[in-house]
């Protein structure tokens, strides 16, 4: 009789391999399972082509990008590019630029124009090379002349000391060098022919050993004659061009001439007219542009003057043989002023707007109009709240409703949201200022019983006095990094004010990592100021795609333009005519609005001073600079960040400002001003993303001791100090130091002693903690305005982090 069941194969049945299909053709396919991805047709397209083909086709390409590189470099200095513009940087006090600078001119039938407004600035025309250079020198004491001439220049011309290479303040340039980005460089070493031919060679050894670690593959180009000025030329004109991605996707351009015009409203604010040459992108008279360090404005038109640095030999030779270089540059202006072409003018319809905030409405969360029944209660409210208060004759009822009873002052309670914030944060800051003001008190009347006698200069130096109350100052800083390192967030319960009232922003969370909390909860009024992006990163590749189609119409690269900027203060033309660079940037769409940005950065290793959150901070972010007070964060791919207290020294931390859009990469550099002006260097990194929706998470750590210690339940105390506190943050959950992890049970008293249950026996020395969340955001502390920095000098106050003990 047959089964009716199939036959199941037992448990000796042999078991073959599967075929493996190799790497051929077919085998992607059978793996899908018969599903194509979108992207087969044409990887099937790149198969079907022969292998002489994908040769071909790799060597086209390979053929194109080489071409480009000479197009490049072949238009940089040429007659239809701008000059190459190469900024002079000496990095030691002794470093001969002047000498230099006389070296360069000396070129055979070069024609020299030196530049009206900034000392030490020239261009060097060479019709037989057909090739222009435009040579501006920066002192590397001038941080932010340094800093802005670098965001145009093809190259950088490093100037060296021979026997020393470079001094503090030149390492201090380099590394902000390095930080905002570098473009080409070279390294020119003039002098050292008095020295012995023995010793000359070995201090260019000991040179080229220093140079070797900040700049590798570096060449040493000694400058002392015409001939080694005329390779060093050369290198600078034939060298690699480094590009920085801020600059290489927005139209740039370096005042070489300026004109300020006054409006008829006032004489502090008027037209600007700046010439130079265009570079980097295509320039529109609609869009917007940055004056470095001045702020953003729009232009009126654009002009093509004559270019004051053609390379036409007639002109040149007329020039040279007929009239001085005062006659040259009066002459040139005439004829700018005859020969001036319109280019185009602004379109109102298409010109972008200055507006950086949105102006909120109050009244835009308002519900609909109350009923009358409602009104009603209202009224009947506002009665039952009157009372009768004496009042002097003829008061009306505003002024009455101001009077208040003596029983009621001080009733009210001002509850500031950043004040309880920085309650725990500012406790001992609270305490180090009573103890000064009463050390102060005390010596007010032993002032008055002095008397007055002549001292020596030597014994009155009031400023070694100022440096030991800044050292105590920071010492007391290195004392709250200290604790904050060793006791992360631990806050001490306060004894006055009731815990549920204290901490009634903060919640508790049973995940960390995985628990949800609504970006859109609770925001601040200031996110009604900013703009946001349905996706920012769409909007990016949108527009840097639009740029690299060479969609916008515009002054072209390397022509000579004059621009038309509407609205500009004076205060711009006065530092100009000082001889400091006037740098202008046009801004991309939306790059004047307002928005909230965070930066990844790192501590630099100069500086290791503590930096504490919402301190004032300077910013240079791409070709902006603006002051701002951030928030600290840690930088983690989760959804929510911990507030950092401290800049650290180990770590990447995100850094969160409300500033104005700009579009990525872009580097970041963060300065502090000391008291006397200068600006150290703490952080560099790069600007990170625009999304005001990141959630920075402050968290704060209750603890308590346990008290008596069973199987699996322990009494704790000293984390309340009343019944109604426990009973408040029961549902939070407890851990502790050793890893255990627990809840609350039930109070015990009146004293704050609670029984508590965990998942293993504690230890005598175990801690209890409690963990409790607030989003915070940052404060609206933006100011464009930076002040000039003092030279910079070395400081020599910062206490190293092993000499502070903590009590």
């Amino acid at each position: 009789m047959v089964a009716a069941g199939a036959h199941r194969p037992g448990p000796l049945k042999q078991q073959n391999k599967a075929h493996k299909g190799g790497k051929h053709s077919g085998s992607s396919q059978r793996r899908a399972g018969g599903r194509v991805s979108v992207k087969a047709q044409p990887r099937r397209r790149l198969r079907d082509l022969s292998r002489v083909d994908r040769r071909h086709q790799a060597m086209q390409l390979r053929r194109q990008r080489k071409e480009a590189v000479l197009a490049e470099k072949r238009s940089l200095g040429s007659r239809d590019g701008p000059p190459h513009l190469v900024v002079l940087v000496p990095l030691h006090s002794r470093a001969a630029a002047h000498d230099t600078l006389c070296l360069l001119q000396r070129q055979d039938s070069a024609v020299v124009r030196v530049d009206e407004g900034r000392a030490g600035g020239f261009a060097l025309l060479c019709p037989r090379l057909k090739q222009r250079w435009h040579f501006v020198t920066a002192q590397a004491g001038d941080l932010h002349a340094v800093l802005d001439l670098a965001k145009v220049a093809e190259s950088l011309l490093f100037i060296l000391d021979p026997a020393d290479g470079w001094d503090s303040v030149g390492e201090h340039c380099v590394s902000c060098l390095f930080a905002q980005g570098l473009p080409s460089y070279a390294l020119a070493v003039p002098g050292g022919t008095d020295l012995p031919p023995k010793k000359r060679i070995d201090a260019r050894k000991k040179l080229a050993k220093a140079i070797e670690k900040c700049f590798p593959e570096a060449k040493l180009f000694p400058l002392n004659t015409e001939q080694e000025s005329s390779l060093l030329l050369r290198h600078l004109a034939t060298q690699k061009q480094r590009h920085l991605a801020f600059r290489d996707r927005r139209a740039h351009l370096l005042a070489y001439a300026a004109e300020f015009v006054p409006g008829q409203e006032s004489d502090l604010v008027g037209t600007l007219k700046v010439s130079g040459f265009v570079r980097g992108q295509t320039l529109d008279v609609n869009s917007l542009v940055h004056i470095v360090g001045h702020g953003d404005f729009q232009m009126s038109q654009v002009d093509a003057p004559p270019d004051p640095l053609s390379l036409n030999l007639r002109v040149i030779k007329g020039q040279k043989r007929s009239q001085d270089m005062e006659d040259d540059s009066v002459k040139g202006t005439d004829e700018m002023e005859e020969d001036v072409k319109v280019l185009m003018k602004a379109d109102p319809n298409k010109q972008e707007s200055l507006q950086s905030e949105v102006v909120p409405d109050p009244m835009e969360g308002e519900q609909t109009w109350p009923t009358e029944e409602e009104l009603q209660e209202a009224e009947a409210s506002l009665k039952a709240n009157r009372r009768l208060v004496k009042v002097p004759k003829g008061t009306s009822k505003y002024q009455a409703a101001w009077i208040v009873d003596d029983g009621e002052g001080g009733s009210e309670k001002d509850d500031d949201d950043e004040d309880d914030d920085d309650i725990d944060d500012d406790m001992m800051e609270e305490a180090v200022s009573q103890e000064g003001e009463s050390s102060e008190e005390e010596e007010e009347p032993a002032e008055e019983e002095c008397e007055t006698m002549t001292v020596s200069e030597c014994l009155r130096d009031d400023r070694y006095d100022e440096k030991v109350e800044e050292d105590e100052q920071m010492l007391e800083r290195y004392k709250q990094e200290r604790m904050d390192e060793m006791f992360p967030d631990e806050v001490d319960t306060p004894r006055d004010v009731p815990a549920r009232v204290r901490f009634q922003k903060y919640r508790g969370l049973k995940s960390f990592r995985t628990s949800p909390w609504d970006p859109k909860e609770n925001l601040p009024r200031d996110y009604a100021r900013i703009f946001q992006f349905q996706d920012f990163s769409r909007t990016r590749k949108h527009l840097f795609r639009q740029i690299e189609k060479e969609e916008t119409e515009g002054a072209s690269v390397g022509w000579y333009v004059t621009l038309h900027v509407c609205n500009v203060p004076v205060s711009v033309m006065e530092s100009f005519k000082e001889g400091k660079p006037l740098v202008l940037f046009s801004l991309l769409p939306h790059e004047q609005k307002m928005s909230v940005l965070n930066f990844l950065v790192r501590r630099h290793l100069s500086n290791s001073e503590p930096v504490r959150a919402k301190e004032e901070l300077i910013f240079h972010c791409g070709f902006r600079r603006f002051r701002a007070s951030p928030l600290f964060s840690q930088h983690t791919s989760a959804d929510k960040h911990k507030l950092e207290r401290f800049l650290r020294l180990d770590a990447a931390l995100v850094v969160t400002v409300y500033a104005p859009i700009t579009f990525p990469p872009a580097s970041v550099l963060l300065f502090k001003q000391r008291s006397n002006g200068m600006h150290d260097l703490i952080a560099t990194g790069s600007l990170l993303s625009v999304d005001p929706d990141r959630i920075v998470v402050k968290r704060l750590v209750l603890s308590g001791h346990p008290f008596k210690i069973f199987t699996k339940t322990a009494v704790v105390r000293y984390m309340f100090f009343n019944r109604e506190d426990v009973m408040w943050f029961k549902p939070v959950e407890l851990r502790t130091k050793w890893g255990r992890r627990g809840h609350i049970k039930e109070p015990l008293g009146t004293h704050g002693h609670m029984k508590c249950h965990f998942d293993g026996q504690l230890k005598s020395q175990d801690t209890v903690l409690l963990n409790l969340y607030k989003r915070v955001f940052p404060k609206w502390t933006y100011d464009p305005h930076v002040p000039e920095p003092m030279p910079w000098v070395r400081s020599e106050s910062a206490l190293p982090m092993q000499e502070v003990e903590m009590e």
